[in-house]
């Protein structure tokens, strides 16, 4: 079978919008066009269709519709947990999780994370790090986890935070986060997680975690892009992330962006009903893109934890091959990436990659697959015989 356009295996870097989603937003761009806060019909409507989609969203996550607070995105959700939890402490010098390692009001200075978090935790960490807060970036084994007992090694008394990912964006590998949450909350901190990609794709209940503060990337799950959310356990305080009005609890001043918010709840909506199913239908799709990929080029190599990964992500290393030339010869028949940073045609090694022990030319030889809800049994077979044909001819 040819398929004329690109197939789509780039889920993972952002969904389409649903057209359930496209039909739920809609009015509030057209009708509903009242601010949230005004006090007359047009903003009651308003207001009303963000605490509907607050229901939502907490539903997906097993949360209350007070715990979440809508952001632009996941990346501020995660500069608001990360920047607020520890101004917060700072300033309070208490938790949600008891004073058991506080002594005289010391709030603590340190925050545990790992190597393959994505920049949108990194960057904000060392740049409180930069601060004066105690940083430790935790290594992972080649499947790219954390072993549980990692975090109780490296928790001191003076430990606030322990951020960590639940599923990695680029090899799809999974964290024991009830493990790593029961270890934290033993010592008193607080932990965090960025659920970007988890989100929609598996159950992500934030009682079967117990995580304290979970961020949410919209059009990581077929909702619009600029829109996100941040799960803040009932009784965990944070100082505000833009200063004005009181919206978001006061910890976001500004408008809401009732369109993309209302977007998102019915996202969220759609995701908690396909749950039971959907999980299944993308590994069967993802494992026949493995075989048939390899049926092509045998020596290709498994990126991520060949069980503990998300049902949609596929990420081979094809030795002898740069994965950014690679990527060029089949761009015009699938859409991919490199999970790597491109240059001047030629792939950098993934720093995720190289966490994991992986050779840098191996992590420069890396395709990541992202399926999704739009993604067809044909598409893979055509994929499969692309991408195998056009590593073949890169090793010419």
């Amino acid at each position: 079978m040819t398929i004329s356009a690109p197939i789509y295996l780039d889920y993972n870097a952002t969904t389409p919008v649903d057209p359930s989603v496209v039909d739920a937003l809609l009015p509030y761009l057209r009708e509903h066009f009242g601010n949230p806060s005004s006090d007359h019909a047009y903003g009651y409507v308003a207001h009303a269709a963000i605490e509907r989609a607050r229901e939502q969203v907490a539903a997906l996550l097993g949360a209350g519709p007070g715990e979440i607070v809508f952001t632009g995105g996941g990346s501020e959700a995660n500069n608001l947990a990360l920047n607020g939890v520890i101004a917060a402490l700072r300033e309070r010098g208490d938790s949600r999780r008891g004073d058991t390692r506080r002594r005289d009001h010391d709030p603590g200075d340190h925050v545990i994370t790992t190597a393959i978090e994505h920049p949108a935790v990194l960057q904000p960490l060392r740049g409180l790090e930069a601060r004066g807060l105690r940083l430790t970036i935790l290594p992972v084994d080649g499947d790219g986890r954390i072993d549980p007992q990692q975090v109780v090694d490296a928790i001191t008394p003076r430990t606030i935070l322990v951020s960590v990912m639940h599923a990695n964006n680029e090899v799809g590998t999974l964290q024991d986060l009830r493990a790593i949450a029961d270890a934290a909350h033993a010592r008193g901190a607080l932990v965090h997680t960025d659920a970007a990609q988890s989100v929609g794709k598996i159950p992500t209940r934030v009682d079967d975690l117990d995580v304290d503060l979970l961020s949410i990337a919209g059009h990581k799950l077929y909702a619009p892009k600029g829109v996100g959310a941040l799960y803040v356990r009932s009784g965990v305080r944070l100082a505000p992330h833009i200063r004005g009005a009181g919206h978001e609890r006061g910890l976001r001043a500004g408008t809401e962006n009732v369109p993309y918010i209302v977007g998102l709840g019915a996202a969220a909506d759609l995701a908690a009903r396909r749950l039971d199913v959907f999980p299944a239908q993308l590994r069967a799709l993802r494992d026949a893109l493995h075989k048939g990929i390899l049926a092509h080029v045998p020596d290709a190599q498994l990126n991520g934890h060949p069980d503990e990964r998300l049902p949609n992500t596929l990420n081979l290393g094809f030795p002898g091959v740069n994965a950014a030339a690679l990527l060029a010869r089949i761009r015009d028949r699938v859409a991919c990436s490199t999970g790597s940073a491109c240059h001047a045609g030629h792939a950098e090694p993934s720093g995720v990659l190289l966490a994991m022990g992986r050779d840098p030319a191996l992590a420069a030889a890396a395709l990541r697959l992202s399926l999704g809800a739009w993604t067809t049994a044909e598409e893979v077979a055509e994929a499969a015989s692309v991408i195998g044909a056009a590593v073949g001819e890169e090793r010419r």
